[in-house]
């Protein structure tokens, strides 16, 4: 989801092509999900459901959220042609989608970009869907793609920092921070190969408060 774009500019977009994104899951979402043992997963912004789909064929019971119901009309078909696991497909706006509370092993969050007021919201809805001991990944554009990136949107207001997530999720008690930096995305341009810069936040919800 990217600011400014609502239901009707996905369902354009999503309808005007075979596949808007890759049909390969992203590629934080398969190095961070490696050796955590399957069980629920949520995918807030699924769009056409690549990485609810790979969730699902590790063995996770997959959730997948979005607004497009063309998205998730392709989610399913997708879904369908390759016999695997099924998903449950869920239409519906993450700025006010409420997903059931403390019920998720892994909540992702991949590329979906709000002005900050909204995105701070659904980063604290996130958290507060995780299991005790679960994950929420998020990742996306960082600020600094616009200069030092390429690709992703190009209005600051919707581009978000490490650090932007972290203070998201500081009011939302038990969490933990594992992981919050910046990473390098290769993207293949006409130009040649370039770097696009993402922000990447891993943090857990503790299986325990810690004892004062």
């Amino acid at each position: 989801m990217l600011g400014g774009m609502e239901r009707d500019d996905w369902d354009r977009r999503y309808g005007a092509t075979d596949l808007v994104w890759t049909a390969e899951p992203n590629r934080w979402l398969v190095a961070e999900a490696a050796g955590l043992p399957p069980g629920r997963a949520l995918d807030l912004a699924c769009g056409e459901g690549r990485n609810a789909l790979w969730l699902a064929r590790q063995g996770w019971r997959v959730t997948a959220v979005d607004f497009s119901p063309v998205a998730l009309a392709k989610g399913r078909r997708l879904a369908a042609g390759s016999g695997g696991p099924g998903v449950d497909w869920v239409e519906a706006d993450v700025r006010t989608y409420r997903p059931e509370p403390a019920a998720f092993d892994l909540v992702l969050l991949a590329y979906v970009h709000l002005p900050g007021p909204d995105r701070g919201a659904v980063h604290r809805a996130a958290a507060g869907a995780l299991a005790p001991g679960g994950v929420l990944l998020v990742v996306g554009h960082d600020t600094t793609n616009v200069r030092d990136g390429v690709g992703g949107p190009q209005d600051p207001a919707v581009l978000f920092t490490p650090a932007d997530v972290v203070d998201d999720l500081a009011p939302v008690d038990g969490l933990e921070v594992e992981r919050a930096g910046r990473v390098l995305r290769p993207v293949p341009t006409p130009e040649g190969e370039r770097q696009a810069v993402d922000a990447l936040v891993r943090v857990h919800r503790r299986t325990a408060h810690p004892r004062g």
